[in-house]
């Protein structure tokens, strides 16, 4: 005799299906108050959710070129044939923070201020604080801390790095800039016997110049050029050969 109990027909139907007793969690206090707070807001702004959203979106355009990145459109033809008139910039504000600094060869926005003028301006670090500058060699080349320096890359064709001959050292945390069209940049040189010396203070630098955005068939990320990089630091045995 078989003793093992046999479901009858009750019992199977008797037990649920699984899509019976598949159930979606509801929503958690949190998620319900958040629902409930974003139409409260869509219902008192004129045209609801879709205004909303744009300015929440203009919001973090707002926060993200105050904090972040901003635009700069190219006023002269200083920094020719890189960055052309009308051309935009896009300026990287976090670059010299946490403990960064400006390097030799990058492309910095700063506020001229009291230095140069009142406005920004878009200009070549050629020397940082305590880096000793002078124009130029027996081959015309700038040297900084007695290192002849090749601009042929950027520098605007048919320029001379100088038709000014200086020798300075860059105070610390100031800057030594120069634009790429030397014939038609006014910079450091031409403020030599200006107060500050013609040197931008560390601290008015706005950001790094990273990439060029507008027009689209000029775009391109701006690199420091690598005759930098064999720059010796101030100090260093020859540096004031």
């Amino acid at each position: 005799m078989d003793t093992e109990a046999q479901p009858t027909e009750r019992d199977r139907s008797s037990r649920p299906s699984g899509s019976e007793t598949t159930t979606s969690e509801p929503a958690g206090p949190e998620d319900r108050s958040l629902f409930a707070l974003v139409a409260r807001v869509s219902s008192w702004v004129p045209g609801g959710r879709i205004t909303l959203t744009l300015l929440l979106c203009l919001v973090f355009l707002l926060s993200l070129s105050t904090f972040v990145l901003r635009p700069f459109q190219i006023p002269s033809g200083s920094m020719e044939p890189g960055l052309r008139i009308g051309d935009r910039v896009l300026v990287n504000k976090l670059a010299y923070r946490f403990g960064a600094v400006p390097q030799r060869g990058d492309i910095v926005v700063f506020d001229g201020t009291g230095y140069f003028g009142h406005a920004d301006y878009i200009k070549r670090v050629v020397g940082v604080g305590g880096d000793r500058v002078v124009c130029c060699d027996r081959e015309g080349r700038i040297q900084v801390n007695g290192r002849p320096v090749d601009e042929s890359g950027f520098l605007h064709p048919g320029d001379s790095p100088s038709a000014v001959p200086f020798d300075v050292v860059v105070p610390g945390g100031t800057l030594f800039v120069l634009g790429d069209h030397r014939s038609d940049s006014s910079d450091s040189r031409d403020h030599l016997g200006s107060p500050g010396g013609g040197m931008i203070p560390v601290d008015d630098v706005i950001g790094r110049a990273d990439g060029i955005v507008w027009p689209f068939g000029h775009a391109t990320r701006l690199h420091r050029p690598d005759v930098y990089a064999r720059v010796p630091d101030a100090g260093r045995a020859g540096a004031h050969g």
